[in-house]
């Protein structure tokens, strides 16, 4: 059994409430994130902080990688699409931290792209469809050439940190983030639940149970007022 937590984007004290939340009821459970730890809500440093102290595991989410993307290799495209999508939020929670960007940066880089678990498959979009013909057979149990194959193209809108297309049935529960969502969402065709519920729009955070690819329960959190950001608030 395990928690997957769904995109944090900054909001700390919400991540905070809702991990003790879930270990209230599971103490033992091993937790993880679908990534987009920051931009867009106010706390980004702090949620990076916390998940070290924790030990929660995360995905590569495409903030995650855009930021680190923006203070290691400033001109690519990943760099230049962050300034576009909640950075400044980012940028203000390291003011006077900047000696703590780097050790945050080499764990964001560092962190797998997707977790193959015996429960579930947690990526941040999910492996999309289109992706179908390029994968090989029994991919599920090749890790090395899955992480290899995933990893070739980062920023097409296809990847694993980006598709908003229809996911492939894969014979595991995709649990994933990336697409906002008021609830989650358990799509059949693809057997992939979506567990981003907005947490930085004013609306929550969202972990979900799992066991043996089924969902136990839904453990939500409403967002926190000091984690919001006005300038990121919208309806749903």
């Amino acid at each position: 059994m395990v928690a997957v937590i769904g995109d944090v984007h900054g909001c700390f004290y919400t991540l905070k409430q809702l991990v003790d939340k879930v270990r209230n009821k599971y103490s033992s459970i091993e937790i993880f994130c679908v990534g987009d730890l920051v931009d867009r809500g106010n706390h980004s440093f702090e949620v990076i902080e916390y998940i070290i102290a924790e030990n929660i595991k995360f995905t590569l989410g495409n903030h995650d990688y855009m930021f680190y993307s923006n203070m290691r290799d400033p001109f690519s495209l990943m760099a230049k699409s962050w300034n576009y999508n909640g950075a400044e939020t980012t940028l203000t929670s390291y003011k006077d931290r900047l000696h703590q960007m780097d050790e945050h940066l080499d764990m964001i880089i560092s962190t797998p792209l997707f977790y193959n678990l015996d429960d579930c498959f947690v990526s941040h979009a999910g492996i999309s469809k289109s992706l179908k013909n390029k994968l090989p057979s029994n991919f599920l149990s090749k890790d090395s050439e899955l992480k290899e194959i995933l990893n070739s193209d980062l920023f097409n809108q296809d990847s694993i940190i980006w598709t908003r297309g229809d996911l492939l049935n894969i014979g595991k529960l995709q649990v994933v983030g990336h697409t906002h969502r008021k609830e989650v969402f358990f799509d059949k065709t693809s057997n992939a639940l979506y567990i981003d519920t907005t947490a930085f729009g004013n609306n929550k955070l969202s972990a979900a149970i799992i066991q043996q690819n089924t969902l136990v329960e839904i453990i939500d959190q409403k967002t926190n007022a000091d984690d919001v950001n006005r300038n990121w608030i919208y309806q749903l």
